[in-house]
């Protein structure tokens, strides 16, 4: 059973907390963003860490790469984790390949040896995963320093990143101008708005790559973890994990999450599809498709802490990864080592490699045209 954020509150209190410390908001809405060094860049660049708190809820921000660095949430005691993965050094997020909580574009997940066309003409992007091109490219967003502004908006608190793609950046065509909203509102709810324009006919998926512990992270696996995807399809990859075309039914399968279990229950049941990926991979088709508005579609819940993650989305896909590449070689903020499962992504998007897929939905936009796509975290314990 949840409890209310004034139930985790008081909790809190009994235990010594003082209530400011779970994110009372204040009349202006919450704390003010707050701004502080985090790095230089080998070329000189300064990166910047900015912190939000509202609602009962934290969020730690880098300049580099959009990158969500803390989440942190209270558990059924009123006790705060962070329950992102991550680094506590900037050198280490510019080493890294596992995208830990990072703005992804312009093209989330992955397009068939980096190629497609467009009206009549055929591009190249730059590839990096094999033959493919994974989440942008070599330079992806992830690697980009972005502008950063803060706002407090009513009773919300908030961040807008602003990018600028110049025509032809890791092989994408059209100069894309991006700009992402990070808000926390007064509930502790984390809404994340994308907005794009083009100036030549393009490809955009952005999403976050967020990986969840909600036991805290450093804490060990996420197999106990109890999770809810409300979609009866698929997209099944070939060995390089790119889809095949096929919309594969989940009746079944170990990929039926439309009732909640546990992430480990099926994860070593030998479904070919799993023995490829090394775990979960994949792109579920969300049964709402693609909607005005967000819309719930996942819930992630420890068992052990009651921490509880909803997601709502306005978009057709969702990736489920289970942190299969994890391999111990990596130390995160807690200084503990993530190995294989102590971590999960669930990304709201596009299916991979639309542009290489007439019958998925379209992830072209044109000049005049804005895109624009939300995504809403919600909290509770």
């Amino acid at each position: 059973m949840e409890t209310s954020r004034r139930t985790v509150i008081a909790a809190a209190a009994a235990a010594g907390i003082a209530a400011s410390t779970v994110g009372t908001a204040h009349a202006s809405g919450g704390r003010k963003p707050v701004k502080e060094y985090f790095g230089t860049l080998a070329d000189g660049t300064k990166i910047y860490r900015w912190s939000l708190q509202n609602g009962g809820t934290r969020l730690k921000v880098l300049s580099y790469g959009g990158i969500i660095q803390s989440l942190e949430i209270p558990d059924r005691h009123g006790k705060y984790a962070n329950v992102s993965l991550g680094y506590d050094n900037l050198a280490a997020y510019v080493a890294g390949t596992t995208f830990f909580g990072a703005t992804i574009g312009r093209y989330g997940n992955r397009i068939a040896k980096g190629r497609f066309t467009l009206d009549g003409t055929s591009y190249q992007l730059s590839v990096n995963d094999g033959v493919n091109s994974l989440h942008g490219g070599a330079k992806g967003f992830n690697t980009k320093v972005w502008d950063i502004e803060g706002f407090t908006s009513g009773s919300d608190v908030g961040l807008n990143l602003y990018y600028t793609s110049v025509d032809g950046e890791m092989g994408y065509p059209g100069t894309l101008k991006t700009k992402v909203t990070f808000t926390l509102t007064k509930s502790g709810d984390w809404r994340i708005d994308y907005e794009a324009t083009t100036d030549k006919a393009t490809v955009v998926n952005l999403t976050n790559h967020t990986y969840y512990n909600l036991a805290g992270e450093g804490s060990g696996g996420i197999y106990d973890h109890e999770l809810t995807i409300a979609a009866s399809r698929y997209t099944p990859t070939d060995s390089g994990l790119i889809p095949t075309g096929e919309l594969a039914t989940i009746v079944g399968t170990p990929f039926d999450f439309r009732r909640a279990k546990p992430v480990g229950r099926d994860i070593r049941a030998g479904h070919p599809q799993q023995v490829t990926a090394k775990g979960y991979d994949h792109n579920w088709v969300l049964d709402k498709g693609v909607t005005a508005g967000p819309q719930h579609v996942a819930t992630l819940r420890d068992p052990s802490s009651g921490r509880t993650l909803k997601i709502a989305t306005d978009q057709p896909g969702l990736q489920f990864y289970s942190g299969n590449f994890l391999d111990g070689t990596l130390v995160g903020t807690s200084g503990r080592t993530y190995r294989q499962g102590d971590g999960l992504c669930l990304e709201t998007q596009h299916f991979p490699d639309s542009p290489n897929e007439p019958s998925f939905p379209s992830t072209v936009l044109r000049p005049g045209q804005t895109y624009r796509t939300t995504t809403i975290h919600s909290f509770s314990a």
